[in-house]
């Protein structure tokens, strides 16, 4: 964070300071609310959870080194104490965004945030230094936690913005203005809170509204491929550009292939010229990502062949999103396990898909391990059952579906597709799936392990990876 007295600190929060010597004296260190990452002069922000009160670790932090502690009560050591924390963190972020002038780059979508997040800091950060959100930390805390983390040398923030329900992006906006906002997509994640996909697009909309007009420097990426999105142009005073693989869209892919691998090729086409493009990533959802990163970057100057080169290059910045590991006994991983929605589960079984053809050609075989996707509401049933049907379209050798009720409903969507045999199965939990599979697997496969994360699949992953280092599996 830029360098701030306590007194303006507990100015701009609206706070009282408590036991603090020095009110003249600066937090010069990071702004953070895990007491293992404080450093000297770090601002601890102390929230209290269901389980974890962050005011029981205030002495700790401070003996730490931390300058102050945000609180909202007194702690006994040096604290600015206010009404709300969040509400005083949200306030600080302001603050501190405002004071810097950085280009704020804010994104928001169904699917796909964290993937284009990453490959929009991975390609402006070679122009300049960029700050962008860690993980999937898109919400009302973690969005001002990644604000305050810039600095004055910081040029680029990128901000992903999550949402569910009306209003929580507007919230965001307000916190940090964005100057270019993305719009990725509008599809079924969270539809059993929002109620319908015409409510998500109702609230990913808010993102464009809260940008400045074109004449001011505003900037509306929006999607051209997909209707929802595309009609949010409507809402907006900023200059619109569309990305996609319509003939329509200012940054456009052409002659769009995956290699053996499955990875993306395809021939880049932006206002400023063209260039070809060869992902490191996997799975043909990701040329939509690259292509949204790439209109981020050339409203921002970069050149065609300076984008292309940098997506060619980019990698997976955030872990289990289609990380892809091989065993030493050839046995290949791809632990898409942090999350799942419809939009993004098909999109890994398409990935899937395109990597077995390799596999295939050598004897190896397909895996999908997939679990339930969470807060679908009534399209639950129905997202499933589709799920397990897509599963057999695409030729995958085995599904293996995990968990209860929502589980079930992948697998029997598999059997009425035609999985009649051992094609599928449905276990009980992920200790049983990884029984199943240490006793299966044989070199050359291609395992997939995806669901929504408060099922923890990220655990059969790494047991397999784990089995694969000790040599537990032998050649066949």
């Amino acid at each position: 964070m830029i360098a701030l007295s306590l007194a303006e600190i507990a100015e701009v929060v609206g706070g009282q300071t408590h036991d603090i010597p020095d009110p003249s004296a600066q937090v010069t260190g990071p702004v953070v609310r895990d007491s293992r990452e404080v450093e000297p002069g770090s601002l601890f922000v102390a929230f209290a959870g269901e389980r974890v009160d962050g005011h029981d670790f205030a002495a700790a932090v401070v003996e730490a080194g931390a300058a102050a502690v945000l609180a909202s009560r007194p702690v006994g050591v040096p604290a600015i104490v206010v009404a709300d924390v969040q509400t005083a963190l949200g306030a600080l972020a302001r603050h501190v965004v405002r004071k810097l002038g950085t280009t704020l780059v804010a994104l928001t979508g169904s699917a796909g945030k964290t993937s284009t997040k990453d490959l929009i800091a991975q390609v402006l950060r070679r122009k300049a230094p960029t700050v962008f959100t860690p993980g999937s930390l898109n919400n009302e805390i973690g969005l001002p936690l990644t604000a305050l983390s810039a600095t004055e040398e910081t040029r680029f923030l990128v901000l992903e913005m999550g949402a569910r329900g009306i209003g929580h992006i507007r919230y965001l906006t307000d916190l940090t203005p964005p100057k270019i906002g993305l719009v990725l997509n509008v599809g079924t994640a969270h539809i059993g809170e929002f109620g319908g996909r015409e409510q998500i697009a109702q609230a990913k909309g808010e993102l464009v509204e809260a940008l400045p007009p074109a004449e001011e420097g505003g900037a509306a990426i929006l999607n051209a491929d997909d209707p929802l999105v595309r009609a949010m142009a409507s809402r907006t005073k900023a200059k619109v550009i569309l990305f996609g693989e319509s003939g329509e869209a200012d940054v456009r892919a052409e002659n769009v292939t995956l290699t053996d691998a499955g990875q993306p090729v395809f021939r880049l086409h932006t206002p400023s010229g063209a260039s070809d493009v060869t992902m490191r990533l996997y799975g043909e959802h990701h040329v939509s990502n690259a292509l949204a990163a790439a209109a981020v970057a050339h409203e921002l100057g970069m050149s065609a062949d300076e984008i292309a080169t940098a997506l060619s290059e980019a990698g997976s910045l955030s872990r289990w999103r289609m990380e892809v590991t091989e065993r030493p006994d050839g046995v290949t991983v791809v632990n898409d396990a942090y999350n799942a929605n419809p939009e993004s589960m098909r999109a890994a079984l398409r990935a899937l898909a395109a990597m077995g053809k390799a596999a295939q050609a050598q004897g190896g075989r397909t895996w999908a391990v997939l679990g339930k996707m969470a807060e679908l509401g009534d399209e639950s049933l129905a997202e499933h059952d589709a799920v397990g049907r897509l599963a057999v379209r695409l030729n995958v050798g085995k599904l293996v579906a995990v968990g209860g009720r929502e589980a079930s409903w992948l697998q029997l969507g598999a059997y009425n597709e035609g999985s009649w045999g051992e094609e599928s199965v449905h276990v009980s939990d992920a200790q049983a799936a990884i029984d199943l599979l240490r006793s299966q697997l044989r070199p050359g496969d291609v395992v997939l392990v995806k669901a929504s994360r408060s099922v923890g699949l990220e655990s059969v992953a790494q047991a397999l990876l784990d089995s694969g280092n000790e040599g537990e599996v032998a050649a066949r």
